[in-house]
């Protein structure tokens, strides 16, 4: 596409990225399902391996299908570049890696995905990095937090799985200060609803399973580059500022510039960790990816609907959607949400954890998947599952305590999905 931020977002994410194939002239893109590439010559594939021109290698760093779907989510997240990955998971280890080293932290908010919350908290360990938990709304406690050794600021711009908004201008104004980058999960929200680098985002990952692709397929990841950010502003991110050995003394920065962070995960970060996406799940995303601005606005639209019903249902305590009124964030949303509070929410029960684990038993509707984001309506009690590893209290800081169900809202009919959740709910209290 040339002029491509002309367009608007409903023609970007169909169109960002792809073309026709130019040896069949495919108008879809192809699955390249293969794992290597031929060379047009030795001075070619010297040229590529020392970085000096871009190209295909070897499909754990580069694929002719990931790289479409790596330039279209970079479009409408509005960064200058994107690397696939294998998982969520992944794209956060993929983000930190250039970033950190041992004996340095992440600020890492408090309200985040249970997965998350471990990987953070027991996983990085292993490498040595260590994780700094706050109230991201507490904004004096994250200036609080952040000392010599820190290296990033991290957040999700819709929390899960409370569906709570992070304020990502006044976290982004509190990194900056501190010569940091911020990094934001933007998987709940979507580029559709939220586009964190417009507020001040350094680097935005995603799970890619969830809403991009929207059909419960696969499992990926992506890190998307704002470009923004001066890597030689100090010696606290040697990996992009200083010489790389491996490749002669290169510096990352200041050869690739705005860029240095992608062509940094694909030349490092994908060629070491090898957490490599499949050109078969990067179709079916591109696939999802097509359709993500209708769905995004059903999802949004069945959430107000089935919020504000909850809140007034006489067996539910609770309901901690953005978009209610009665949200602490709802003032939040219009500002970083704009297009809505997503899909995502929870809802406390009175009867606490029996009452959840009958009402998540007698739904019918809703599918109990460790999933969220699909096209179908999922339900999941985070405090036995997602969130089963933490103590009662972190489970309360993530908005995941024991009284409460974490609901996915999918496409189909608000009256149907209703209905559901009463006699559920009737079920669960008798």
């Amino acid at each position: 596409m040339t002029d491509a931020p002309s367009y608007g977002f409903d023609t970007l994410q169909i169109h960002a990225g792809a073309r026709p194939d130019p040896a069949t002239g495919a108008r879809q893109t192809p699955i390249y399902q293969t794992t290597a590439y031929v060379f047009r010559d030795a001075e070619h594939a010297a040229a590529l391996f020392n970085l000096q021109e871009v190209g295909y290698i070897y499909s754990r760093l580069t694929n002719p299908t990931v790289a479409v779907l790596q330039e279209r989510i970079a479009t409408l997240e509005g960064g200058v570049g994107a690397v696939c990955c294998s998982s969520g998971h992944a794209a956060q280890i993929m983000a930190l890696f250039p970033l950190m080293a041992p004996g340095r932290n992440v600020v890492v908010s408090t309200r985040l995905y249970g997965g998350s919350i471990t990987q953070f908290s027991q996983t990085i360990k292993r490498f040595g990095w260590s994780a700094k938990f706050v109230d991201t709304d507490d904004l004096a406690a994250v200036e609080a937090a952040i000392d010599d050794d820190t290296r990033a600021v991290f957040c999700e711009s819709i929390a899960n799985p409370g569906g709570y908004v992070s304020d990502i201008d006044a976290l982004a104004k509190i990194a900056d200060a501190a010569g940091l980058p911020l990094i934001v999960d933007n998987t709940s929200a979507t580029p559709y609803l939220c586009r964190p680098i417009e507020h001040g985002a350094t680097l935005v990952v995603h799970s890619m399973t969830k809403y991009l692709t929207g059909n419960g397929t696969v499992t990926g990841g992506v890190v998307v580059d704002s470009g923004k950010f001066d890597w030689s502003a100090s010696d606290k991110f040697p990996s992009l500022s200083a010489p790389e050995e491996a490749y002669h003394g290169l510096k990352f920065h200041e050869t690739f510039g705005p860029l240095a962070f992608t062509f940094h995960g694909i030349a490092i970060g994908l060629r070491d960790l090898g957490m490599t996406l499949n050109p078969q799940a990067a179709h079916y995303t591109l696939m999802g990816i097509e359709t993500l601005s209708l769905r995004m606005e059903r999802h949004v639209d069945n959430a107000q609907k089935i919020a504000e019903w909850l809140e007034n249902h006489p067996h539910v305590e609770a309901v901690t959607y953005a978009g209610l009124a009665s949200s602490p964030y709802h003032d939040r949303v219009a500002r970083i949400c704009p297009k809505g509070a997503g899909g995502l929410f929870t809802v406390a029960l009175k009867g606490g954890y029996d009452a959840c684990v009958k009402f998540v038993d007698s739904l019918e509707l809703f599918s109990h998947v460790a999933n969220l984001g699909d096209t179908r309506s999922l339900v999941i009690h985070s405090a036995s599952t997602t969130h089963r590893q933490l103590s009662e209290e972190q489970q309360k800081a993530a908005g995941a305590a024991p009284n409460v169900v974490r609901i996915s809202i999918g496409i189909e009919d608000a009256k149907d999905l209703m209905a559901d959740l009463d006699q559920a709910l009737n079920a669960a209290h008798g």
